[in-house]
């Protein structure tokens, strides 16, 4: 699991960055806010019913996060992705046999969402998406895989249940939401997004056990276990397109419920306090026959093959595969989450909010949620809001602490952007920016 990945890696955020949109886990910070409009349904589908939009239209929005918990990163690191993920920072490594390598993009194209009335609400949507993770990886392999230097010393590894996946697809979503309940305190909406689904393709590998000894003097390698290593037909890390897709369903299911205080300010909001559960990617893609093999991994050589072979490459010519058959499906990133939002004096909230992926490793392949639990304090008003995101991220020893602002039909933020700037220690950082018409109650 290292260069081919890594190379699909590459093309996902080359696309962020080239792409029309800005680059940039998902718009942290900004789906609470009340006038997040339809970004509130990335988070809860039920958040669109009784909003203060009249219409949200969405021009496009992008966001992006990236993490480990090898190598300290910051923002200037996306500057690498340009020419290859490679291991040039100075930051204290963490080497492990089991490192974890994963990030997501999340481009939210044209979209609206609109309220029927007081208690009934409708939004379209459309979105492209694509997920990597690299699990249970030694940090030595992947810096011999990656890195521009040659400082590398022998090292001698085991790896258990290595995984690794790469996966992009685009949605189509239809989005109802409906007051379930309403009375002078108490509130209960129910919402539900259901999505086409269209498969751009990816690639997935394993192993449940693979042993690496490398040896500086001679730079050989020297593996033994085994590898599955597939992918989707047609599928080229290279170049990623929406030419022959396959279809598969998704869903999101939520439920968000309040209590009202009557001497709350309602210009803003009528709630005093509001909580929320959500089920979110809810279904795969089937992608029918792929190619695979099955291959022995009793072999060693020359590191530098790295540099100028793909694994695929590198698997073929020195390891010998059984080749293997059958569908295949990749898992959505399924998640549950859930937050409370507490309304202080109707300018100042206080919101705590997890995400927890439901999805194991083991199930291969699939995309994964990294777990995480975000406080955030922000200021709302209705033509603009300012929150300051505190989170505690899977893998991430550091604490993630960001700032974003929506301004009218601009929004800009990030989850992490304070603590990559004041701190070397972050294991991960996430940058968002999205343009729309907002149309206030």
């Amino acid at each position: 699991m290292t260069r081919i990945f890594l190379h699909s890696l590459i093309v996902f955020f080359v696309f962020i960055i080239l792409a029309p949109s800005s680059p940039a886990q998902t718009f942290i910070g900004n789906t609470l806010d009340s006038y997040s409009g339809v970004h509130a349904l990335l988070l809860n589908p039920a958040l669109s019913t009784d909003s203060k939009m009249r219409m949200d239209i969405n021009i496009l929005s992008s966001s992006a996060f990236i993490g480990n918990d090898y190598l300290s990163v910051d923002l200037s690191d996306l500057n690498n992705f340009r020419n290859g993920f490679e291991i040039n920072s100075d930051g204290a490594k963490n080497s492990k046999n089991n490192n974890n390598f994963f990030g997501n993009i999340d481009i939210l194209g044209p979209s609206i969402l609109f309220n029927i009335n007081d208690k009934n609400s409708l939004a379209f949507t459309s979105r492209a998406r694509g997920f990597f993770g690299l699990n249970n990886v030694g940090g030595n392999l992947y810096e011999l895989a990656n890195t521009k230097y040659e400082e590398q010393s022998d090292f001698n590894l085991t790896m258990e249940d290595a995984s690794g996946s790469i996966h992009a697809w685009a949605e189509i979503g239809v989005t109802y939401a409906n007051m379930l309940i309403d009375t002078d305190y108490h509130s209960l909406k129910g919402g539900i997004t259901l999505k086409y689904l269209a498969g751009a393709g990816g690639v997935f590998g394993n192993s449940q056990l693979l042993s690496v000894n490398y040896n500086y003097t001679s730079n050989i390698l020297t593996t033994s276990g085994t590898m599955r290593y597939g992918y989707t037909s047609g599928f080229d890390s290279g170049n990623i397109n929406f030419s022959s897709i396959k279809s598969g369903i998704g869903a999101d299911l939520g439920l968000v419920y309040e209590y009202k205080e009557q001497n709350v300010n309602t210009y803003y909001n009528p709630y005093k306090f509001r909580l929320g559960i959500s089920l979110m990617d809810i279904g795969a893609i089937n992608y029918g026959r792929t190619p695979g093999n099955v291959y022995a991994m009793d072999g060693n050589f020359d590191a530098d093959e790295f540099s100028i072979k793909d694994l695929e490459v590198i698997l073929n010519d020195y390891y010998k595969g059984v080749e293997t058959g059958g569908n295949t499906k990749m898992g959505l990133p399924t998640s549950f989450q859930f937050f409370g939002d507490y309304n202080i004096d109707g300018k100042f909230f206080l919101s705590a909010q997890g995400a927890l992926s439901i999805k194991n490793n083991k199930e291969n392949p699939v995309s994964n949620l990294i777990n995480s639990f975000t406080v955030t304090p922000r200021l709302e008003k209705r033509w603009v809001s300012v929150y300051s995101p505190l989170s505690i991220r899977q893998y991430d020893s550091a604490l993630a602490w960001g700032l974003g602002v929506r301004a009218g039909p601009v929004m800009i933020g990030s989850g992490s952007i304070l603590t990559n700037l004041i701190s070397n220690t972050s294991r991960s950082t996430d940058i968002y920016v999205g343009f729309k018409v907002p149309l206030y109650n």
